[in-house]
C-alpha cells in the first residue's frame, strides 16, 4: 500500500474519517492491566484488534505511544503502575563524559521487540487498514536520558554532550523504525514533544536536523512517517516543522488547528486536534461531538486535514466518547 498516498485521498474526499492515536483505552475492554499490556506483544495485538473492531471507520491502526520504551532500552529506570502509560524516572546522563559512554542499544534490547512483535501479529490480525507503529523522536528521548529539566541547561551549558546523545538516539531510532517496517507496519508515528519547548533557534539546532535524517532514512512511498508534537510553542516551530518532509504532521490541542491550516503548505498533511484529556477522558459524548463538529467546521475549506486527537488518548478515556466522536466525523455535512 502506498501509505502516504492513501492518508491524502482521505483528506481529499467528501466524507470525512479520522485517525486518532488511539490504542490505550482497549485495557477497558481487557482482563488486563497497562502495567501487562505493556510488555506483552500478544497482548498489545489484541488490543490494537479490539480497538480496530469498535472503530470500523477509523483510517489506521495505531500501535502504543509508549515513550517510556526506548529509554529503558538505553537503561533508564522506567516507573510502571497497572493505570497509566509507564514514565521514565531519574537522570542517566549528566554530562559529556556520561554521554561518550553511553553505548547504543540493539533493537529488541528492553522492551523494544515487545513493541516490535506487536506490530508483527498486528498485522496478522488486522488486514483492512493500515498499521502504523509509535515511537519517541530523537530531542525528547534524550531528554528522558538527560532529564527534561537538566536537558534545558545543558543546551546551553553542554551543548556537545546533548548532540552526542542525539547522534546515539538517531541511529538507534532508525534501526528500531526500520525493524517496525521489517515486522510490517505501514509507517510509524514519531512522538517528539519535548521539542515543543524550545525556541525556533534551539530546535532548528537539536531537534529538525535528527527529524529529518530519520525521515529520510525511512520513509518511503509504502511507509509514512507521522511527525507529532503537542508542545506549547509549536507555531512558532510550523515552518521548521514542514521542512521535514514527514508523510504527516500531528498537532496537540494547544494549538489552534484552524491557524496551523492557515500556516501549512498546501502539501503539508496535518492532523488534530480534539483534547485527549479535555474531551476524550474529561469529556461528555454531547461536547465532544459539538468539539468534533466545531473543528471539522472550522477546517471545511481545507483538502490536507484529517481529524484527530491532539495526542495519546489515555488508558482510562471513556469508550462513550470515543464512539461519540467517530459518530461526529461520519455526521459531519460541511
Amino acid at each position: 500500500m502506498k501509505t502516504g498516498q492513501y492518508l491524502w485521498d482521505a483528506a481529499r474526499k467528501e466524507n470525512r474519517r479520522a485517525l486518532p492515536i488511539l490504542s490505550f483505552p482497549a485495557v477497558q475492554k481487557m482482563e488486563n492491566t497497562v502495567r501487562e499490556l505493556t510488555s506483552d506483544s500478544a497482548l498489545q495485538a489484541e488490543a490494537m484488534k479490539i480497538v480496530h473492531d469498535l472503530t470500523p471507520d477509523s483510517l489506521a491502526s495505531v500501535s502504543f505511544m509508549d515513550l517510556s520504551v526506548e529509554a529503558e532500552a538505553f537503561g533508564a529506570q522506567a516507573r510502571f503502575s497497572d493505570d497509566e502509560v509507564p514514565t521514565i524516572t531519574g537522570q542517566l546522563i549528566s554530562g559529556e563524559e556520561d554521554a561518550e559512554a553511553l553505548s547504543v542499544p540493539s533493537v529488541g534490547a528492553g522492551r523494544t521487540g515487545v513493541y516490535v512483535e506487536a506490530i508483527r501479529k498486528a498485522k496478522s490480525l488486522i488486514t483492512d487498514r493500515p498499521v502504523f507503529a509509535g515511537c519517541i523522536g530523537p530531542y525528547s528521548l534524550a531528554g528522558r536520558l538527560m532529564d527534561v529539566t537538566e536537558i534545558m541547561y545543558l543546551l546551553y551549558d553542554e551543548p556537545d554532550a546533548v548532540h552526542t546523545v542525539l547522534e546515539k538516539a538517531t541511529e538507534f531510532l532508525i534501526d528500531y523504525i526500520s525493524a517496525f517496517k521489517e515486522a510490517g507496519a505501514d509507517g510509524v508515528v514519531i512522538a517528539e514533544p519535548l521539542a515543543g519547548l524550545l525556541s525556533p533557534k534551539m530546535n532548528r539546532e537539536f531537534s529538525v536536523p535528527y527529524c529529518e535524517r530519520i525521515v529520510k532514512s525511512v520513509q518511503t512511498e509504502e511507509f509514512s512517517v507521522i511527525y507529532h508534537n503537542c508542545g506549547n510553542t509549536v507555531m512558532d516551530l510550523l515552518d521548521d516543522i514542514f521542512a521535514l518532509n514527514a508523510a504527516a504532521y500531528s498537532f496537540g490541542d494547544c494549538l489552534d488547528m484552524a491557524k496551523v491550516l492557515e500556516k501549512a503548505p498546501k502539501d503539508a498533511l496535518c492532523l488534530g486536534n480534539i483534547s485527549p484529556a479535555g474531551q476524550f477522558a474529561g469529556g461528555t459524548p454531547d461536547s465532544i461531538r459539538k468539539e468534533t463538529t466545531a473543528l471539522l467546521q472550522a477546517a471545511a475549506k481545507y483538502d490536507n486535514f484529517i481529524i484527530s486527537s491532539g495526542c495519546d488518548i489515555p488508558p482510562h478515556a471513556k469508550w462513550e466518547n470515543i464512539l461519540s466522536f467517530f459518530e461526529a466525523v461520519k455526521a459531519f455535512e460541511a
